[in-house]
């Protein structure tokens, strides 16, 4: 079984920071993508960064320049340090990863339960 367990979320002020951490555990062979996806109220569920084996990353637009993407290969565990944080970055935050559980088992993607983001105005 393979769990993904987020943490890091929260309340905070327009303009402060915080750091999402999503740590993917069990039986796992090795992870190839970790996403962040992010859910306001009322909004579809949307792609917010994503990062490579290799350590390639890729942002929606909105928050280049303000996220950053990681990913600690050793500890299967990826971060999103979120700066100069808006009111409409307010949202549900989502790993995903997509994992082999078995040298010979096809990738899988899995995801975490989410995080509560809230940016006060």
């Amino acid at each position: 079984q393979v769990q993904l367990v987020e943490s890091g979320g929260g309340l905070v002020e327009a303009g402060g920071s915080l750091r999402l951490s999503c740590a993917a555990s069990g039986s796992i062979f090795s992870i190839r993508a970790m996403d962040w996806y992010r859910q306001a109220p009322g909004k579809q569920r949307e792609l917010v960064a994503t990062i490579n084996t290799g350590g390639n990353t890729t942002y929606t637009d909105s928050v280049k320049g303000r996220f950053t993407i990681s990913r600690d290969n050793a500890e299967n565990t990826v971060y999103l340090q979120m700066n100069i944080l808006k009111p409409e970055d307010t949202a549900v935050y989502y790993c995903n990863a997509y994992i082999r559980r078995n040298y010979d088992s096809r990738y899988a993607v899995y995801w975490g339960q989410g995080t509560q983001v809230t940016v006060s105005s």
